[in-house]
C-alpha cells in the first residue's frame, strides 16, 4: 500500500492572472508562485522591474493593462488564453493609498479631502475588482473551475487607528477613500462566492496588515504596539495563504474572509 500522500498544496502549472504584479508585494507574489511552478500573468499599468523581466524565461508574462478599463482588461484575457488557456485563478492585489503625485491634502485630514481623489482610489481599488472578477471570473465560471482571491486591509475591518498616523511630513493617515474601497471588496466576496458557487469558483477574501517596508522608527514601534505578535509583517509572510487560497487543500473554502495582520484585529 502507497502512503504517500498527494501534495495538496501543489499548484505546478497553475495559470494566475495576478493583478498590479509589478509593485513589491506583486513581485514578492511572483517569485513565490512561480518558485512553485505557476505560471504567472502579470496585468499592470505599470511596467515591471528589471528582476521580473528575467523571469520571462519562467512561466512570467506581462500584459500592460489599465485595469479601470472593461476593453483593456478583455484583450489582456483573450490573449492569456489564446496563448495559455483559461487562468485558473485571479489575484486581485492592484490598489492605491492614493492617487500618484497627491497633494498634501489629498492625504490628509478628513474634512479636507478632495472629491477627486476619493474618486481615483474608489476607481483604482474596487472599481477594477468588480471589471476583473466580472470578466475573468466569468471565463472561470464556463470553465466550471477557478479561485479569485480578493485582497483587502485591516483597515477594510477597523479603522486606522488615528492615534498613529499624524499629520506631519512624510508621514499621513491611511484615507477615508482606502479604507472605503477595502470594506466594499469584503461583500463583494460574499456576493460573488454565492453566484459562482454552483459553478466551482470559490472566492475569497485575504485581509492583511501593514508590511515593514521604510517607515521610520517611530511608526514602526507605534504600530507594533497595537499587534499581539508585536511587530509588523515581513514582505514574504503572505505567500503561503495565497498558495493555499490557490490550492486543492483549500477546495471547500469560498466567501471566506482569512485575516492575517498579527492579530490586530484580535484585541
Amino acid at each position: 500500500m502507497n502512503n504517500k500522500s498527494k501534495n495538496i498544496f501543489d499548484i505546478k502549472d497553475k495559470i494566475i492572472i495576478l493583478t498590479g504584479g509589478s509593485g513589491k508585494l506583486g513581485s514578492i507574489y511572483t517569485n513565490h508562485l512561480i518558485n512553485n511552478g505557476a505560471v504567472i500573468c502579470n496585468f499592470d499599468i505599470n511596467t515591471p522591474s528589471d528582476n521580473l523581466n528575467k523571469l520571462l524565461d519562467k512561466n512570467y508574462f506581462f500584459f500592460k493593462t489599465d485595469l479601470t478599463k472593461k476593453e483593456d482588461i478583455s484583450e489582456s484575457l483573450n490573449q492569456v488564453i489564446n496563448e495559455l488557456g483559461v487562468p485558473d485563478a485571479l489575484i486581485n492585489n492592484a490598489a492605491l493609498d492614493s492617487p500618484p503625485g497627491s497633494e498634501e491634502d489629498q492625504n490628509g485630514p478628513f474634512e479636507d479631502y478632495p472629491e477627486m481623489a476619493w474618486d481615483k482610489i474608489m476607481e483604482a481599488n474596487l472599481k477594477s475588482v468588480f471589471l476583473s472578477c466580472q470578466i475573468i471570473g466569468a471565463e472561470m465560471a464556463k470553465n466550471n473551475s477557478g479561485s479569485i482571491i480578493n485582497i483587502s486591509s485591516h483597515y477594510g475591518i477597523i479603522s486606522p487607528d488615528q492615534r498613529i498616523y499624524e499629520y506631519r511630513e512624510k508621514t499621513f493617515n491611511k484615507p477615508i477613500s482606502y479604507s472605503a474601497s477595502k470594506s466594499g471588496i469584503l461583500n463583494m466576496t460574499r456576493y460573488l462566492s454565492t453566484y459562482w458557487g454552483n459553478k466551482n469558483v470559490r472566492v475569497n477574501t485575504l485581509t492583511l496588515g501593514g508590511v515593514l517596508d521604510n517607515q521610520d522608527k517611530e511608526f514602526i514601534e507605534n504600530y507594533s504596539s497595537k499587534v499581539p505578535l508585536g511587530r509588523m509583517a515581513n514582505e514574504s509572510e503572505y505567500n503561503g495563504a495565497i498558495q493555499f487560497l490557490i490550492s486543492s487543500a483549500s477546495s471547500y473554502i469560498t466567501g471566506s474572509n482569512m485575516i492575517i495582520d498579527g492579530g490586530w484585529t484580535a484585541w
